[in-house]
């Protein structure tokens, strides 16, 4: 997979041969509605026809395996899909193996150091007896190189069939999923949540679900509600036994805390409530995890960050989420949701109190539509990148690239006359981020929110890593 960025005068057709793939493979994994209008900045993932397939209507991964010459099997495995007969239109497979034809002169020594692999890979894959007896134009399947492995979670909002169908298309690039949210009632019982669908989707595609549990109330969070009970000790052994029963009759594997708002002074009362969830919950098996506001020093100010204490959750839970997002948040003034220089700065001191193998790092998968200038009071509007860059098509802006913020964004004015500033997320800023989860060896990665439509991010994502299954 390459990453291509239109200039003036591209069009798909000519992108497609320079490629040496096809209009229909590259349209299908952009999710691009009309391939004929491109916009000049945008960015485009271009398989790589040797290795890589974009499924396309009346596909079934038997024609695909047939095609490649690789065992649905194999190809399953790769990909990490768990039931051959669950595919979709526009998802990319990546090929176990691919073929080489031996030129005159070449050694199994230099085909294995080209490719990257050792030549006992390549004498397993091609069940080869006798190495030495290779001869100009026998062809070599050649393995496809390991990626890094990690774990990915997303959070999902939706509840319903159609969140329960992005689950089941995109299940495969997760090692957990998230239903937000669970909260909780004064007397220690747990709110409902409708979330049979999703986790059906997510069983169906072997994704282990995470119980969010949030001090969320009437639409946002409630710092005297976590303060009653972070406060009683006698309350918080009736919510981890609610817990508890929630997460059995559900076969939920684990639990995600997101409190946030916490008043200063809760601060050890919430490292001694995180001790003793995982007192009850780890021998019974499950995975107790936080999510944690995105700080640069132990002793950051503001009712966000103090109560939040990153090296006592390190050690306490299993994992953690940094929450490594909202720069341009919808009531600020217009930034890039996750500028990477500010990202990595958060990770430059989390690293130093939380073990890497136990950070994931917080990735947007939306963008945002403001009104400028931009007056305080103000709301951005948000919008999915594939909306983004409609929008940029629709009025004819030139998408730009902010270098420091590995961003793109835009500028536009509408019918009315109003002028708007939009940033938002493209294959570029996705790459710079699975570059940092790489460079900080991290654990891996989640997104905040699935529901916005984002086809391009999957494709890199796969091209970068190997999602853990658990």
């Amino acid at each position: 997979m390459q990453i291509h960025v239109v200039e003036r005068g591209d069009v798909l057709w000519a992108i497609a041969r320079r490629y040496g793939t096809t209009v229909s493979q590259i349209a299908l994994l952009n999710g691009l509605d009309d391939p004929a209008a491109l916009v000049v900045g945008q960015s485009l993932v271009i398989p790589d026809p040797a290795s890589e397939y974009v499924v396309e209507p009346g596909d079934n991964l038997w024609l695909v395996a047939q095609r490649y010459g690789v065992t649905v099997e194999d190809l399953a495995r790769v990909n990490n899909i768990t039931n051959p007969n669950l595919i979709f239109v526009g998802q990319m497979l990546e090929m176990p193996y691919f073929s080489h034809i031996i030129q005159p002169g070449e050694t199994l020594w230099q085909i294995a150091g080209r490719y990257g692999v050792s030549t006992g890979q390549l004498i397993q894959l091609n069940n080869m007896v006798n190495p030495s007896l290779i001869y100009p134009g026998q062809t070599l399947r050649i393995p496809t190189a390991a990626k890094p492995v990690i774990e990915v979670n997303a959070y999902t909002t939706q509840m319903d069939q159609q969140g329960a169908q992005e689950v089941l298309a995109l299940g495969k690039y997760f090692t957990y999923l998230s239903p937000f949210t669970y909260s909780f009632n004064p007397d220690g019982t747990l709110t409902n949540l409708q979330d049979t669908a999703v986790l059906e989707a997510a069983r169906a595609t072997a994704t282990v679900p995470l119980l969010v549990m949030t001090n969320f109330v009437g639409g946002n969070f409630d710092s005297d509600v976590i303060a009653n009970l972070l406060r009683n000790p006698e309350l918080q052994e009736t919510l981890i036994s609610n817990l508890l029963e929630v997460m059995r009759e559900k076969n939920y594997g684990g639990v995600n805390f997101d409190f946030e708002y916490i008043y200063p002074e809760d601060r050890e009362n919430y490292n001694n409530f995180l001790r003793r969830v995982v007192a009850r919950l780890r021998p019974e098996g499950y995975l107790v995890s936080t999510a944690l506001a995105p700080k640069i020093s132990a002793d950051q100010q503001g009712l966000l960050y103090e109560a939040h204490d990153y090296e006592a959750h390190g050690e306490i839970v299993d994992f953690v989420f940094l929450m490594t997002y909202e720069w341009g948040w919808a009531g600020g003034e217009p930034w890039a949701i996750a500028p990477i220089n500010e990202v990595r700065q958060v990770l430059d001191y989390a690293v130093t109190v939380i073990p890497r193998d136990k950070i994931l790092m917080g990735i947007p998968l939306y963008g945002r539509d403001w009104r400028i200038p931009w007056q305080e009071g103000t709301t951005a509007r948000t919008v999915s990148p594939q909306e983004a860059v409609q929008l940029a098509r629709t009025y004819g802006a030139e998408i730009q690239y902010h270098e420091t913020y590995q961003s793109p964004f835009f500028r536009y004015t509408d019918e009315t006359g109003q002028a708007h500033e939009v940033w938002f997320e493209d294959a570029r800023s996705m790459q710079a981020k699975y570059d940092t989860v790489k460079v900080y060896d991290l654990r891996g990665a989640f997104y905040w929110v699935l529901g916005n439509p984002f086809p391009q991010n999957w494709a890199v994502l796969q091209e970068n890593f190997q999602v853990r299954k658990r």
